[in-house]
């Protein structure tokens, strides 16, 4: 059996000190992109792995972040957990998964809490867990480093990765309006989320933009999942005459919506197109296939961990959207 290689090793035949191999794990400056591609390519050819006792106890830093998230959406939950710890597994942090109740007065000390015990190096936080003010107040006393994935609130302060959903959403909503409808019904997501308000500003200024009056009796109240999307449904389709299209917050209820279509004898698209967003695994799941705004979920965890651990990272990040047209949008009924 082989013994596991040392860091003497790796800076013998890469040719440099101890502390420059010591600087090139722990993504710190002042090292030179030569020098630096040089040591990752003997540590990724003798696949060294520093000790993590070592490491924090020579820099005085744990090496672990947090994801803090709160949302209904196991699909989106998951492909933000999938992008951090990719990031974060190749910069050599440990990524702890931690929920939290967003809406709890004791969030802002569960928080701090959590930060002590695990000596945490920095968090990266998620919708809806962004908006909290008092946490992120907490957070800048402290000095501690965090990102934001896709923040509404102080949107320049910070670092943050994040979509324009005011634009993805006016594009969604001009989709269904190129196929002729007129009458469309919007169900919102969770109010503590910024980017519902966006989605729901979007929306609107499409519909003015050709001159199509909004009707609030047409937007519906929403929780994210796919029961309240179908509850949201029931309501819009009781109407008279009914919307021939249905824009959904997200994926997890426009599912609810499709579901209660099939349920209720409603062609899909031929009697009602439906629009989600997200492009979740569940967009491709359902059937008819959803067609849906992509939000580059997994690339904004991504980016955000990167953001907050990386050498040289600009501060702020925005991805692009994608409008995925499948099969649950059509033209609307004559």
């Amino acid at each position: 059996m082989s013994s596991r290689p040392t860091i003497k090793e790796v800076s013998k035949i890469a040719g440099v000190s101890f502390k420059t191999v010591s600087r090139v794990l722990n993504n710190e400056k002042h090292v030179s992109e030569e020098t630096r591609r040089r040591v990752e390519e003997v540590v990724a050819r003798l696949n060294f792995r520093p000790s993590h006792a070592a490491r924090t106890l020579a820099g005085r830093r744990s090496f672990q972040v947090a994801l803090l998230y709160d949302n209904p959406s196991p699909y989106y939950v998951y492909h933000i957990q999938i992008g951090a710890q990719k990031r974060c597994s190749e910069l050599g942090y440990r990524l702890l998964l931690q929920p939290v109740d967003s809406q709890s007065p004791d969030l802002v000390s569960n928080v701090m809490a959590l930060i002590d015990e695990a000596h945490l190096d920095g968090v990266i936080l998620s919708p809806p867990v962004t908006e909290m003010i008092g946490l992120l107040d907490e957070l800048d006393r402290r000095g501690l480093p965090y990102v934001r994935i896709a923040p509404g609130a102080r949107k320049e302060a910070g670092m943050a990765a994040t979509i324009d959903d005011v634009a993805a959403a006016r594009e969604v909503t001009e989709h269904l309006i190129e196929l002729g409808h007129r009458s469309i019904g919007f169900i919102r997501g969770l109010e503590s989320h910024v980017s519902t308000w966006e989605r729901l500003q979007g929306y609107r200024e499409a519909l003015e933009a050709h001159g199509i009056a909004f009707d609030e009796d047409l937007v519906a109240a929403g929780e994210n999942s796919f029961t309240s999307g179908g509850d949201a449904a029931r309501k819009l389709l009781e109407r008279q005459p009914r919307p021939t299209a249905i824009f959904a917050g997200n994926d997890d209820m426009a599912a609810g919506v499709l579901a209660v279509a099939h349920e209720s004898d409603v062609d899909v698209p031929g009697q009602l197109s439906i629009v989600g967003f997200d492009d979740s695994d569940l967009a491709k799941a359902v059937w008819p296939p959803l067609t849906t705004m992509r939000q580059p979920v997994r690339e904004l965890a991504y980016a955000a961990a990167n953001l907050m651990l990386a050498p040289d990272a600009e501060p702020q990040v925005m991805l692009e959207h994608k409008l995925m047209v499948r099969a649950t949008t059509g033209p609307a009924p004559r």
